[in-house]
């Protein structure tokens, strides 16, 4: 194991850092040596290693007024966006915390840096309490609601060392005026009667729970609680999930906003935090599409919003945007079908502690401190058979035929499950880079077949006009009956035998029927158009038309049949079309799991307005 001693006097042997910008008022920092000791890192802390082999090019990069320039994290890289300044977290922990494999422990060095960067970030609050982000004059919602978590924790750093006690008065003060600014109800930046972005908004929650811990303060305490009782009834939807830009996104929802909820709950032990966390998981267990094979999940990413989270792996060793989720376990068991085993985790951190390759610094702008302030609560995660026992509740696992619709407004979330599939459509009034229409189509030995992606014109289930305009870039309102559309309405309840689907707008009307185990899709459109089917296939399926054209993965496939057949081990799926006529296979560029074996490929048949597809499963 290498000292402090030893590192620093390699660290010296190695090319000369960066030369500082002029009027820096620190030393540079060393750079490591790149053959770190995994084995000295605890298991818990491996998470570490690669911020530690970042800190000195980041610190180096700082320029003489504190400002972490190098565009390490967040944009714009300007000085005035205080979200840049984060990384103060970072500096603090890696300064406050003694560690066999951490050189810069009590470093005056980097203490330098941090004072100066603390400098910056607080010379950019305004007299409010709010931060910019996107301008000088910009009073943010982000900037000071994750800032209120990053300075508190910081300030929770240097009051167990002892240093900077300047600062930390400075800081003291600051996290008093952004929280009376952030916490007031009257405040339309950060409250709306229905939230904009709602992980911005929970994030500062979460950060004053750990400024109020550290400084007391009776009325801004109620108002806290005030906002937790708010908070589910303007920041979650009727459906389950919490609201970002206008609807649901995956990632933000279980990759932030629930971390967040699970970091407010951990100090304020409030309990509309733990039903909000039962709620979404509810609705994440219709959206997460478990693989059979064990590789993981797909995600139903067509209904969001604002990123593309497509698959979450089986295991996902550190970092892990969603560790901190394992608080909510006990109170939502469901929440363990979504996390990774402890066993796995213990695996793959051995694995890591095992491995020869160096630990490489993180890529510009991937450096999230997140990562970091997420560790410092220990952990509990589910063990292999408590998330077994989890993952046999997911609710198309534990029944084979109910109809699920969820609503919020405009939009709906509707599931279908038969005996043979596994069906999801969304509905109504499309948000910003989501797209409408039927969404997924899942197999229960097979697994994933069809699933469209969001902001994607040439990935998305639609039927698509000339210049690549696919109906699913629009809203589409629907409506759903007992057996075939334009019978007996259902709006919920009991699942019918037949569910009946009638969704369209002013140029193409589609109607969907689901049996047992096929769905049958007629769609009748007002000009040429071309149905697109956005199907997620293996290496070792086998793909042919009913012409007896075999079909190559991974390239482009064309032929004149009237349908096309995908083998998946012992299962088949036929799809249909009746008619012959000239189709495309052709893969993408999108991979699915950390191996990346499943690809993207879309099935493309060109007709007249007219076309009638049936999908047997199995």
């Amino acid at each position: 194991m290498l000292s402090r001693r030893t590192l620093l006097r390699a660290a010296a042997l190695l090319p000369a850092v960066p030369v500082l910008a002029p009027g820096t008022a620190f030393a540079a920092i060393p750079s490591l040596p790149p053959a770190l000791d995994r084995t000295s890192f605890a298991p818990h802390e491996q998470r570490f290693a690669p911020y530690l082999a970042t800190l000195a090019p980041m610190v180096n990069d700082m320029d003489g007024s504190g400002f972490f320039a190098g565009g390490w994290w967040r944009t714009p890289a300007a000085s005035y966006n205080a979200r840049v300044q984060e990384h103060v977290f970072t500096l603090a922990w890696f300064h406050a915390n003694a560690r066999p494999w951490n050189p810069y422990a009590g470093d005056a060095s980097l203490l330098a840096a941090l004072d100066a960067a603390l400098g910056h970030y607080l010379s950019l609050q305004h007299p409010d309490g709010s931060f910019p982000e996107y301008s000088r004059d910009q009073h943010g919602l982000a900037p000071t609601g994750f800032g209120l978590g990053y300075l508190a924790k910081t300030l929770r750093l240097l009051r167990a060392s002892g240093a900077l006690p300047a600062r930390q008065a400075q800081l003291t003060a600051a996290l008093r005026k952004a929280m009376t600014w952030f916490l007031d109800a009257g405040n339309r930046v950060v409250w709306q009667d229905r939230l904009t972005w709602a992980n911005q908004t929970t994030s500062g929650l979460a950060g004053a729970t750990h400024a109020l811990q550290l400084d007391p303060d009776p009325a801004l305490a109620t108002r806290l609680t005030e906002a937790f009782a708010r908070l589910p009834a303007v920041g979650q939807s009727p459906a389950g999930f919490f609201y970002e830009e206008g609807g649901h996104d995956m990632n933000y929802n279980f990759e932030v906003m629930l971390p967040e909820l699970a970091d407010a709950y951990l100090h304020s032990q409030d309990a509309h935090l733990v039903d909000m966390a039962r709620a979404f998981t509810g609705f994440l267990s219709y959206n997460l599409l478990r693989e059979p094979d064990g590789a993981g999940y797909l995600v139903n990413v067509a209904p969001s919003t604002r990123t593309s989270a497509r698959w979450y792996d089986e295991v996902r060793p550190d970092p892990d945007r969603t560790a901190l989720n394992w608080t909510f376990t006990r109170q939502v068991p469901l929440l363990s079908a979504f996390m990774t085993a402890r066993e796995d985790l213990a695996d793959a951190r051995s694995a890591w502690a095992a491995s020869t390759e160096p630990v490489t610094p993180l890529a510009k702008q991937d450096t999230s401190p997140r990562i970091l302030t997420h560790g410092l609560y220990g952990e509990r995660f589910p063990s292999r058979r408590q998330r077994a026992e989890a993952i046999a509740d997911l609710p198309y696992l534990r029944s084979n035929d109910f109809a699920e619709l969820r609503r919020d407004g405009s939009q709906d979330f509707l599931y279908v499950r038969k005996p043979g599939l596994y069906l999801g459509g969304y509905f109504g009034t499309r948000a910003s880079r989501s797209r409408t229409g039927l969404t997924f189509l899942w197999h229960p030995d097979a697994g994933t077949i069809i699933c469209g992606l969001n902001d994607n014109n040439y990935a998305c289930w639609s039927t698509v006009f000339p210049g690549q305009a696919p109906d699913s870039n629009g809203s589409l309102p629907a409506t759903y009956f007992h057996g075939a559309p334009g019978g007996h309405e259902w709006s919920g309840g009991r699942a019918p035998a037949a569910l009946g689907i009638r969704y369209g707008n002013a140029n193409v009307t589609t109607d969907v029927l689901v049996t047992r185990r096929a769905i049958r899709r007629t769609v009748t459109a007002n000009a040429a158009a071309t149905e697109q089917i956005p199907l997620v296939l293996h290496p070792t399926d086998v793909l042919t038309f009913t012409d007896g054209t075999r079909a190559a993965f991974g390239g482009t496939t064309t032929a004149t049949a009237d349908g096309f057949d995908l083998r998946r081990g012992r299962t088949t799926i036929r799809l249909r079309w009746n008619t012959p006529l000239q189709a495309t296979l052709e893969a993408g560029s999108v991979r699915y799991f950390r191996d990346g074996a499943r690809r993207f490929h879309a099935l493309r048949i060109p007709h007249q307005g007219t076309f009638d597809l049936t999908v047997i499963m199995g």
